[in-house]
């Protein structure tokens, strides 16, 4: 067969053959009046089984399957007789004790008296798209316990470096909740959610903090569902590409009221770039450490600690990254208070 790019793009058993390599995926055939069963090698690779030693069949699939997930399985009768499946996420428990999330679809055919003759299937591996819906589950559940317990929260928004561009900008539900302020009013003119007096020296803050591309604080008051004013504590922190260049801001959302914020994941991250010689200097201070201490405790050389002291290792953020990592170990604390200024403390 003389080879094309048409037939390299349309040939079925070749695509199928590469989406296989991947590991992800696998189909499978089975005729039910010479009951066989056929499964292409992603099938056996998903299940964990090695081609040729064993015989495939659905009873063996079933075996795999987590005892707790096969009562949602269609039974070989109803397969067979009834000719409906369903489809199934479940989990496979491997020969090797790992297991899978995988997605099971199927079809049946039917001969000319309409009885079920065959089916055919395809089963996906999920797991690493399922266990990521179960993290970002529990992250929005608790977000929205933070939010219910003490009004805090927090927001991503777009950043355009052109001065003449508008970012799209998708309000908080909470923000919404906590002003009762139509989602649209909001999406026009976030700065709605605050007095009118307030607004503009806000909005001139706020733009002031967004040019030095550093994180910062703000206070500023909401005014609140039935019309009560309370101040919040605003702490943007910009989130940057591999070329340094921000992409997007964190905006973390809390009470004035109460300690200051300690951010975390890329909060903290970002927070790291604000840190400089004098607070490891500070740090060391309180907790009564020499620079050989920060030294041993980081696994630094004793000349990088001093250049971290010195200033003199502004672009090293693996360095400082791991001297930041062994003073927090140690008990400091690295917070954002008003305005800009960072604050190193010993919990």
């Amino acid at each position: 067969m003389r080879l094309s790019a048409e037939t390299l793009a349309f040939s079925s058993r070749e695509f199928l053959r590469l989406i296989e390599r991947i590991g992800l995926t696998g189909t499978w055939g089975w005729t039910f009046a010479t009951h066989e069963h056929v499964w292409s090698p992603g099938v056996f690779h998903i299940l964990g089984l090695e081609p040729g030693f064993v015989h495939p069949s659905y009873a063996l699939l079933c075996s795999l399957v987590h005892p707790e997930d096969r009562n949602i399985l269609d039974t070989e009768a109803e397969i067979k007789w009834d000719g409906l499946p369903r489809n199934h996420t479940v989990r496979i428990v491997r020969p090797d004790g790992s297991v899978r999330i995988v997605e099971c679809r199927s079809e049946v055919f039917v001969g000319p008296d309409g009885r079920p003759r065959a089916a055919r299937g395809l089963l996906l591996d999920v797991t690493d798209q399922e266990r990521l819906n179960q993290v970002l589950a529990r992250e929005r559940a608790i977000g929205r316990a933070l939010f219910e317990e003490a009004r805090i929260f927090s927001f991503r928004r777009s950043f355009s470096p052109a001065p003449e561009a508008t970012d799209p900008f998708a309000p908080p539900p909470e923000a919404v909740i906590l002003t009762g302020l139509p989602y649209e009013h909001m999406a026009e003119d976030s700065f709605r959610v605050m007095p009118i007096d307030a607004r503009e020296a806000s909005r001139e803050n706020f733009e002031v903090g967004y040019a030095r591309g550093q994180p910062f604080t703000q206070v500023h008051p909401f005014i609140l569902v039935g019309g009560q004013r309370a101040d919040f504590r605003t702490s943007p922190v910009p989130i940057r590409d591999r070329d340094g260049l921000i992409e997007e801001w964190i905006l973390f959302v809390r009470p004035a009221v109460g300690r200051a914020l300690r951010a975390t994941g890329q909060g903290r991250q970002a927070l790291e770039t604000m840190v400089e010689g004098r607070h490891l200097r500070a740090a060391r201070n309180l907790l009564g450490w020499t620079m050989m201490d920060l030294a041993q405790a980081s696994g630094l050389s004793f000349s990088t600690v001093r250049r971290l002291e010195e200033d003199g290792e502004s672009t090293a953020a693996r360095s400082r990254h791991r001297a930041v990592a062994a003073l927090r170990a140690a008990g400091i604390l690295f917070s954002l208070i008003d305005g800009d200024l960072l604050a190193v403390a010993r919990i």
